[in-house]
């Protein structure tokens, strides 16, 4: 219960990634409030972390909004009295888009979802982060973006900027005791799933660049790694990118 007494803010966790991190934050001992378009999800998974026997709050909004965002951010303070974990998961694009079929469209709904979502969630947490003594905030990038994966132009923008903003968070943010560090997952998420039930050849072809030689697992790969990341395990670290994708992309 390394986490017990903590409140975390999760975006996009009504599936996949968030909704896997929101489960162990809330397993570890957080208080959570979970966010993200569709009530629906979201219900299901406060369900969840009730029969861990932990607590949880879901709040509605699109995080492309800004007050959208400021009201996730006090709906965590007001039912829970803070924020001291801000995990930025939420992230929506179209899938196989050429860069030069980028609309604006295209652009909007990824950059807005996952660059100005980060950045307003940011925003929003610092002065509560900081009156509160510090926190730590998780930006999820993507090898994706890293390697620059054809068809991938508008997302690997908005996640190389995520990554590019959570740097300079960490200069800035450093003497507030704030870490803001970003992971870089490879989780057979639905949306993977999805893709290798598709493309199973492809799926294949890019599994042997794994060095593991599988996909990572939601709950034990991914969210049990970010939830390690917001203890004070990692209080020395901040903005780096943990790369937790079986070994696909080695940093030299």
């Amino acid at each position: 219960m390394e986490l017990a007494g903590k409140t975390a803010l999760v975006t996009g966790a009504g599936q996949g990634i968030g909704r896997a991190i929101a489960l162990v934050l809330a397993e570890r001992g957080a208080s959570v409030a979970i966010s993200g378009r569709t009530e629906s999800k979201l219900t299901a998974v406060v369900d969840e972390i009730a029969q861990l026997g932990a607590t949880a709050t879901a709040i509605v909004g699109d995080v492309a909004v800004r007050p959208d965002v400021q009201r996730m951010v006090d709906g965590a303070v007001s039912t829970f009295g803070g924020v001291d974990i801000l995990v930025n998961n939420a992230q929506a694009s179209k899938p196989d888009v050429r860069i030069v079929d980028i609309d604006d469209d295209t652009w909007n709904l990824t950059f807005g979802s996952g660059g100005l979502g980060t950045l307003y969630a940011m925003q929003a947490c610092h002065p509560i982060m900081k009156a509160r003594g510090g926190g730590n905030i998780v930006n999820l990038g993507s090898s994706t973006a890293i390697t620059g994966d054809p068809g991938f132009g508008a997302y690997a923008m908005t996640k190389e900027a995520v990554r590019g903003l959570t740097r300079v968070a960490a200069r800035e943010w450093g003497r507030d005791n704030i870490r803001v560090n970003v992971v870089c997952p490879a989780a057979l998420s639905p949306g993977a799933a999805e893709f290798a039930d598709a493309h199973p050849e492809a799926f294949a072809r890019m599994l042997k660049t794994v060095p593991l030689g599988r996909m990572g697992d939601e709950i034990a790969d991914v969210a049990r790694a970010v939830a390690a990341l917001c203890s004070d395990d990692f209080q020395y670290l901040t903005g780096a990118t943990l790369m937790l994708d079986g070994g696909r992309l080695l940093f030299p």
